[in-house]
């Protein structure tokens, strides 16, 4: 912008503030779109010159929205939901996060969750405790038994809960509306729903996929403790605000003059929180919640993809959340002018005002420093300015320069704000500061110290976790077939869901255009000389481990849960064996001399040289194998034509099978699970893949606990090296 131009900016800018009232009214367009309260956000018009025209219009389409709609706040004045207008920071916590639960020592780490969350973020005021995609469809486990089944059952999950309540956060469970294909409850999803709350002690309950819950909701929640909110992920529509206390804001889109939150707008009180989960560069939406006084919701692991913020993006966050907090009251209150006018034409601002106080939250859209004057202030006789602070470097304001023009003599508040950051200024006369007002400034300026403005995102590696290997022998014992060595061109099919392939990083975004389709990830392997049981372990063999060596796992939970009086099921020795997690699995190996094969010998044993479709070639699964027609397992030598090239039975359908793939990043621990079983959960693609699968095909199983990672559908088989 050249000197000339800058200048005239200025003044224009000075001049609108002392229009006020007088500015003129006119219709705007932005990027030919007119005012359009239609949209979640509404865009703002990028001219300075037509704000107080789109002040207006929000103020009018406000006003007649609220009676055309009859609109009646009573669930927002009831003092139960006062905690949602200051809920600005919510985490969406995966239950088998390695930083929340600890599962070397099997137990949840709240306390150090928290205390990561307040070092890198400010703090969280919710969590959304996730618990069943992308796990559930292995077996006939619904969402209310993914809770259940979590360390220490309900009770557990309500320690948890307490232990959040005790550092003042709120916690959210979640509702899949679309999990219909599995165990269905004796009573309605509501009626569970409710209970599960009240088994909790929960705060809200997060709708998944959904805009909105049903009206029922309401009255059937109230019934059970008083202040649950309802958060759906999917925009509100505007006639369900009355009674949805929160929402996502997920994936909109502002214009280049901050737009405003219609919800946000229509009702004061209702908070939003800003979430673009696959983005590394979360700026943006940072920049839509300051100028709109609403909340972020932070998420890193996304259904064990890793996902992580910048420390420029932590820094903003930590800088505005003490902020959102201590002014609450004020961002969700009546007196919020949008885009007032500043001195800067990549500087923006929203006014928030109580009694003679202001309060201004600027937002940097440039990528370079901006400093020097930045707002405006008319001259008041008769309402004398009280004591002026930069908010974010928590530090008291010069006494601005009065600039003389012809509307009248203004005030400027001048300042620095780094490339897309944050500024805020507040107004305020000593007595509305409060007695603990320099403490603040004291931890706003500790924060500024420690700001860090890198924009790269925080990486994690993804690193194995192997068992024991098992003693090289010469043959292959009973039993056993033998594998020759070989170096193979292995393509290996996934399903594209969010949990991602190998690694912890998400797949990118042209493979996301292809969510819930297969996609093929060639490798070239060199494999060794090993030898692999020809059928998966058995209740029988299974039942000789534990007679030789009084096995029992450390923590029980689920452990051979189909076995009645510790025997296996009459008329199922030969069965595979299930209800076993993968250490479980590695102590038989270990006894019997043996380990568990890896995720590409599992492969190559299945479809030998000639890279066919399943182990008996490629016609599709019908009497070949286990396809689910008596609704559980059969025995292991059931289906002699499924056999392999190299001679192994069952190695399609009948249970998925446990591989020596186990990898963690320091959030998520995942192994790769083959075969398919005979189970298919079916009615939605966020299902885990079930049924009997391809020779190519692998499953990302995220592990957790075995609570839950003991399953009716999961066994395994062993192998050995040979020399």
């Amino acid at each position: 912008m050249t000197r000339s131009a800058r200048r005239s900016f200025l003044q224009r800018g000075l001049g609108w503030v002392a229009l006020g009232a007088r500015a003129p009214r006119r219709l705007w367009a932005a990027g030919g779109l007119a005012f359009d309260p239609a949209q979640h956000l509404i865009p703002a018009p990028a001219d300075p010159a037509d704000w107080p025209s789109f002040r207006q219009r929000l103020q009018e389409w406000r006003r007649t929205a609220r009676q055309q709609l009859e609109y009646d706040d009573a669930l927002y004045r009831r003092p139960d939901f006062g905690w949602v207008p200051r809920t600005f920071a919510c985490h969406f916590v995966m239950l088998n996060d390695e930083r929340f639960y600890e599962w070397r020592r099997g137990r949840s780490t709240v306390q150090s969750y928290l205390d990561l969350a307040q070092r890198e973020f400010g703090g969280c005021d919710a969590l959304v405790l996730w618990q069943a995609y992308p796990r559930i469809g292995l077996d006939d486990r619904n969402q209310f038994d993914f809770y259940r089944d979590q360390p220490g059952g309900l009770p557990g999950l309500r320690t948890v809960a307490a232990q959040c309540h005790h550092r003042g956060v709120k916690v959210f469970v979640a509702y899949n509306p679309w999990d219909t294909g599995t165990r269905r409850e004796p009573v309605a999803d509501l009626e569970a729903l409710a209970e599960l709350v009240r088994a909790l002690d929960a705060d809200g309950i997060f709708l998944d996929t959904l805009d909105r819950g049903a009206t029922e909701f309401r009255a059937r929640l109230d019934a059970v403790r008083p202040g649950v909110a309802l958060e759906g992920e999917i925009a509100l529509p505007l006639d369900r605000v009355w009674d949805h206390h929160l929402s996502w804001a997920q994936w909109f889109s502002d214009s280049q003059a901050p737009g405003i939150l219609r919800n946000k707008w229509f009702e004061r009180r209702h908070m939003l929180h800003q979430i673009q989960r696959w983005n590394a560069d979360h700026t943006a939406e940072l920049h839509t919640a300051w100028m709109n006084g609403t909340g972020m919701l932070v998420w890193e692991n996304v259904f064990g993809s890793w996902v992580g913020w910048c420390e420029r993006d932590k820094t903003l966050l930590r800088i505005m959340l003490p902020i959102q907090r201590r002014f609450a009251d004020w961002f969700s209150g009546e007196h919020w002018t949008p885009l007032v006018p500043t001195l800067h034409p990549d500087v923006y601002a929203s006014l928030w005002e109580q009694g003679d106080a202001r309060l201004w939250t600027l937002v940097n859209r440039s990528r370079q420093t901006v400093a020097g004057p930045l707002l405006a202030l008319p001259s008041s006789p008769s309402s004398p300015p009280g004591e002026r602070f930069d908010l974010v470097r928590g530090r008291p304001l010069t006494r601005p320069r009065t600039r003389a023009l012809d509307d009248g003599p203004a005030a400027a508040l001048a300042g620095s704000i780094p490339p897309r950051g944050l500024g805020c200024f507040l107004e305020a006369s000593p007595a509305r500061l409060g007695a603990d007002f320099d403490e603040f400034l004291d931890r706003q300026r500790a924060i500024a110290r420690q700001a860090n403005h890198q924009t790269s995102p925080v990486h994690l590696t993804t690193q194995p976790l192997l068992g024991p290997p098992s003693p090289r022998v010469t043959a292959a014992p009973s039993g056993m077939v033998a594998i020759p060595a070989a170096t193979v061109v292995l393509k290996t099919v996934f399903r594209i869901r969010e949990c991602g392939f190998y690694e912890s990083s998400p797949p990118n975004p042209v493979i996301w255009q292809r969510l819930h389709r297969r996609h093929e990830i060639e490798r070239t392997v060199r494999l060794g000389p090993f030898a692999l049981d020809r059928t998966p372990v058995t209740n029988e063999q299974f039942a000789a481990f534990l007679a030789a060596t009084a096995y029992r796992p450390p923590q029980p939970e689920n452990f051979l849960k189909h076995w009645a009086q510790g025997a296996p099921p009459p008329g199922q020795m030969d069965h595979p064996v299930v209800y076993v997690d993968l250490a479980d699995a590695r102590a038989y190996a270990r006894w019997a001399g043996k380990r568990l094969p890896a995720d590409e010998e599992w492969q190559f044993a299945a479809q030998g040289t000639d890279g066919r479709l399943y182990p008996w070639g490629n016609e599709p699964p019908d009497e070949r194998c286990n396809t689910g027609a008596t609704g559980t397992t059969t025995s292991v030598t059931a289906f002699p034509s499924g056999q392999s090239p190299f001679g192994c039975y069952d190695l399609c359908g009948n249970v998925w099978e446990w591989t020596e793939s186990e990898r963690r990043d320091g959030a998520t621990r995942f192994c790769l699970l083959r075969g398919g079983s005979f189970y298919r959960a079916r009615g939605s693609d966020w299902y885990m893949d079930g049924g009997p699968q391809p020779c190519v095909f692998a499953a990302k199983f995220l592990r957790h606990w075995p609570g839950l990672d003991r399953c009716a559908t999961l066994g395994f088989r062993c192998a050995v090296d040979l020399a």
